[in-house]
């Protein structure tokens, strides 16, 4: 028994590591990674023709998995200890697949952020949509905005 709770425990811990990794990935247009900073970008400016409240899914929306096999490993650990005999048995699957399905339903979650597809006409009449996170920046359209481009990521800012 102490095998198995252990074994649940590295499971859940493997898993929490994974979903940690989908939280630091970021598409806000205020983050910039180590080696983004101090290059240089290309402006232009434009007009927001339209916004439009998206969700971005930083695991593609395909769970790795280990959500599922976390819940589902503590879920039957779990349910393990409710009763005794063939009782212990079944709820320990039923824990299980609670478990499994509870795992994978937090992954999404995770992995899930609030974001913004923003359709801009650029100065030249070209136009653009760029899909951003949510920031605290509230852009309506008819703003004035700018364009930063870079190693084909563009981002915009007021």
């Amino acid at each position: 028994m102490k095998g198995m709770v252990r074994f649940a425990l590295a499971i859940s811990l493997l898993g929490v590591a994974a979903l940690q990794g989908c939280a630091n990935y970021s598409t806000s247009p205020d983050v910039y990674t180590a080696t983004a900073a101090q290059r240089e970008e290309t402006v232009r400016f434009g007009t927001l023709e339209s916004v439009r409240a998206v969700k971005i899914q930083s695991n593609g929306g395909q769970p790795s998995g280990l959500g599922a096999v976390g819940g589902g490993a503590v879920g039957a650990v779990a349910g393990s200890a409710i009763g005794g005999g063939k009782g212990s048995i079944l709820t320990a699957i039923v824990g299980g697949i609670a478990g499994a399905v509870a795992g994978n339903a937090i992954e999404n979650g995770v992995a899930t952020r609030d974001g913004v597809e923003l359709t801009v006409r650029l100065d030249n009449g070209d136009l653009r949509a760029i899909t951003q996170e949510q920031t605290g920046e509230l852009f309506r359209a008819g703003d004035r905005v700018r364009l930063l481009s870079s190693g084909g990521t563009t981002r915009v800012t007021h």
